[in-house]
């Protein structure tokens, strides 16, 4: 589910921000596993060095997972400002969305 519907709600928002995938900076979706992270980046054509991950860390944090997953790339400097960050969440009850921003 996660590996089809996450792409998909991805594209959608950055179609209606008149961004492309190219312009992604940084993709962080809910931390479930490592499995969905790497096709979700892989159907989207990110590479993996833009893709944060914290799934072998600190397993799934739940509702958390994408702040979290955030804190230590921002504490290590590594996202700057005006970077575009995609992120996108799931669970369970079949639900998704996703959100872009750009980091001040």
């Amino acid at each position: 589910f996660a590996v089809t519907q996450v792409p998909e709600v991805i594209e959608k928002a950055l179609h209606r921000a008149g961004c492309t995938v190219e312009e992604i900076d940084w993709l962080v979706l809910h931390q479930a596993n490592q499995r969905i992270l790497d096709a979700v980046a892989e159907r989207l054509g990110i590479p993996q060095e833009k893709v944060i991950s914290n799934v072998g860390q600190c397993g799934n944090t739940s509702a958390a997972s994408i702040p979290l997953a955030l804190a230590t790339p921002i504490q290590q400097g590594h996202i700057q400002p005006g970077d575009l960050i995609a992120t996108a969440g799931f669970g369970a009850g079949l639900t998704w969305g996703a959100a872009l921003f750009r980091w001040q």
